[in-house]
């Protein structure tokens, strides 16, 4: 298993750990599974009432799609298979409220779970970036769904500035991507004692609640991320040519 679950009863929380910290918890195809699954789960288990997602280790919260992972694609040039689109809470139904709690990189894919996420809370360390035109590719879903959690400006300019540029927490925090900012090492411990405030309440108002502000965003997501696959599709660079481009990459970036 990819992902580890534990379940604290007394308390209605549930910690969701993306637990691949040799692989800076980059999601390969069994780990979108398993992430789709659980969420599904909780569906249908009255005990979890709130839920934490983290990443393990220290490095990384999340790096997106793993490098190594194949993921064969239809012969049509009118759809795109995405293994990341069914890998947040939201996109499996589940409305019971998520904490991110973000230590270490969250990059690219990992913006599809912040993105279906509540609020974040993180260390004092955790940077946050878009790689993907640094790599030949579209920044698409996760441009779209950073849009509808940060100012315009800084969404437009971490996803063009790709690898060069960092958000850090400070900065994240301050256009309000992170809600609260803790010593590295608490912020797991931040979000838990948030979530078992939230899950203390009535859990049907407490999910409606959360409805209520997804239903808010709802129009606008979805009439944007139909557009997503034919930009990809138009925009990305040949396999070949992001490997290239991937492996000649500098590992030199400002931190703002």
């Amino acid at each position: 298993m990819s992902i580890l679950v534990q379940q604290f009863k007394e308390t209605g929380v549930a910690v969701v750990t993306i637990d691949r910290p040799q692989k800076l918890n980059a999601i390969d195809l069994t780990t979108a599974s398993e992430l789709g699954a659980i969420w599904r789960q909780f569906r249908f288990d009255d005990s979890v009432r709130a839920v934490v997602l983290t990443g393990s280790g220290e490095k990384a919260f999340c790096t997106g799609i793993d490098r190594g992972a194949e993921v064969p694609q239809p012969p049509s040039p009118y759809t795109i298979d995405d293994p990341l689109l069914t890998i947040g809470p939201k996109s499996q139904d589940l409305w019971k409220p998520v904490i991110a709690a973000v230590r270490g990189i969250a990059c690219g894919g990992a913006f599809y779970l912040l993105g279906e996420a509540e609020f974040v809370v993180a260390g004092e360390s955790a940077t946050f970036f878009d790689p993907h035109t640094t790599y030949g590719m579209v920044s698409a879903y996760e441009a779209m769904y950073m849009a509808q959690r940060m100012p315009f400006g800084e969404v437009a300019r971490m996803s063009l500035m790709g690898t060069a540029e960092r958000v850090s927490a400070r900065r994240a925090y301050e256009v309000g991507l992170v809600s609260e900012l803790t010593s590295d090492g608490e912020e797991e411990a931040a979000a838990v004692r948030c979530a078992e405030t939230i899950a203390s309440y009535p859990t049907e108002a407490v999910q409606g609640t959360v409805r209520a502000l997804w239903a808010a965003k709802a129009a606008t997501r979805a009439a944007a991320t139909a557009q997503a696959p034919l930009l990809i599709g138009l925009g990305n660079a040949t396999g070949a040519a992001q490997a290239e481009l991937f492996g000649g990459r500098g590992r030199e970036f400002r931190l703002r």
